[in-house]
């Protein structure tokens, strides 16, 4: 697999860094809210960017960009995702991955191997709710659960976020998520954005309003929770 699509600088990817961004083609799940459409639906029709014009730029900016975050798609579908984080991470760059948390052995692997600095896991919705919530309706959480269950018992900077729907969530899922996910360091309650490049789209974003109420619910149930694109 190759990278796909690039933003080659970014302020929102990686929270306190300027950042650059990978996007991997192909995922496991087909959430009709996903922004990604091309990526996900026709990776074999993306295009393929060359490993070695990324090299070659990230050897040139180094000092500029502080972080690369690499996303997509479903990047722990890569096989060969180690040894380019590792080239990345050996010029000088600090890694943020992307992942919706479906295989649990490459995140492991990922984290074992101490070449990133941070996690940023897709929380779709509650356990009751997920295959509803990914496109997917007979799919069993089970590897979401050992995901989370891997992060919260590990060492490794993380965060778990959610995009809000009007057509997903509820009450009842976020009391479901709070529990799933106690102890988290911090969690994100993002809103989303209907646009052409999303797989379905026509969804309805949580207002505001609604959205603190669903955040002040985690007091208590994680160290930090905050509104993401709400301001």
């Amino acid at each position: 697999m190759d990278f796909s699509g690039w933003e080659k600088l970014s302020l929102l990817d990686y929270d306190k860094h300027i950042a650059s961004s990978l996007f991997v083609a192909g995922c496991d799940f087909i959430c009709p809210y996903c922004h990604n459409k091309s990526l996900v639906l026709h990776p074999e029709n993306a295009p393929k960017i060359a490993w070695d014009s990324i090299l070659s730029y990230f050897q040139k900016r180094k000092g500029m960009i502080e972080g690369i975050c690499i996303s997509g798609g479903e990047p722990t579908l890569m096989p060969d995702l180690l040894p380019k984080i590792k080239a990345l991470k050996e010029l000088g760059y600090e890694i943020k991955l992307d992942t919706n948390g479906s295989r649990p052995k490459v995140l492991k692997e990922v984290i074992d191997s101490r070449l990133i600095n941070y996690v940023a896991m897709d929380i779709k919705n509650s356990p009751s709710r997920y295959g509803e919530t990914i496109g997917i309706p007979s799919f069993s959480p089970e590897p979401v659960e050992e995901s989370v269950k891997l992060l919260l018992k590990g060492d490794i900077d993380f965060e778990f976020r959610t995009t809000l729907m009007e057509e997903y969530h509820d009450e009842k899922a976020m009391k479901e998520i709070r529990e799933w996910i106690k102890g988290a360091p911090r969690y994100f309650l993002q809103r989303y954005i209907d646009n052409e490049n999303c797989i379905v789209g026509g969804f309805h974003f949580a207002p505001k309003e609604k959205a603190e109420h669903y955040l002040s619910l985690f007091d208590g149930y994680v160290k930090e929770a905050k509104l993401r694109g709400y301001d």
